[in-house]
């Protein structure tokens, strides 16, 4: 195994393998460093050095590209703010009434950023256009509401 010629190709074989590896698994750059050093030392190879520098520029670029890499794959990898998928992104969203919710199983109409919703209450209980409410879950094609301030029926002023 000490023969020149085969490790450019067990080199080579690696970066394959590496970056293949780094192409179907989930995460970022796991397996990217390694694929860069390997290439390096199928560079390396095909010069003539000697098999334990090619080792040694292996582990060395390896580590350096990770080092470096780190950073941006925590970034990348960070937990944000997960807005959700399609309809459930509304999940914890303000709104307002726009049209009472008359509780009961009945309907009402509110407005979840520029988008328009029929709603229901999480409580049954009634609604009056002009709350402010919060969504609690997404059924279908409507959403269920819990109220975030009370509006009395007779309050004008904030209709």
């Amino acid at each position: 195994m000490d023969d020149p010629e085969s490790w450019q190709w067990l080199w080579l074989g690696a970066t394959f393998v590496f970056a293949v590896g780094e192409m179907i698994t989930p995460g970022s750059f796991m397996l990217l460093p390694f694929a860069i050093g390997a290439l390096v030392s199928t560079l390396c190879a095909f010069a003539n050095v000697p098999v334990a520098v090619e080792w040694i520029v292996f582990i060395g670029v390896s580590l350096v590209v990770l080092a470096s890499l780190r950073p941006l794959a925590n970034r990348l990898n960070k937990d944000g703010e997960d807005d959700g998928i399609g309809s459930r992104r509304l999940l914890g969203q303000d709104a307002t009434v726009l049209r009472d919710i008359p509780g009961r199983g009945e309907l009402g109409l509110v407005r979840v950023g520029r988008e328009e919703w029929r709603a229901d209450s999480t409580t049954g209980a009634p609604i009056v256009a002009g709350t402010t409410v919060r969504v609690a879950d997404v059924r279908g094609t409507h959403v269920i509401v819990a109220a975030t301030e009370t509006l009395l029926p007779g309050d004008e002023a904030r209709r």
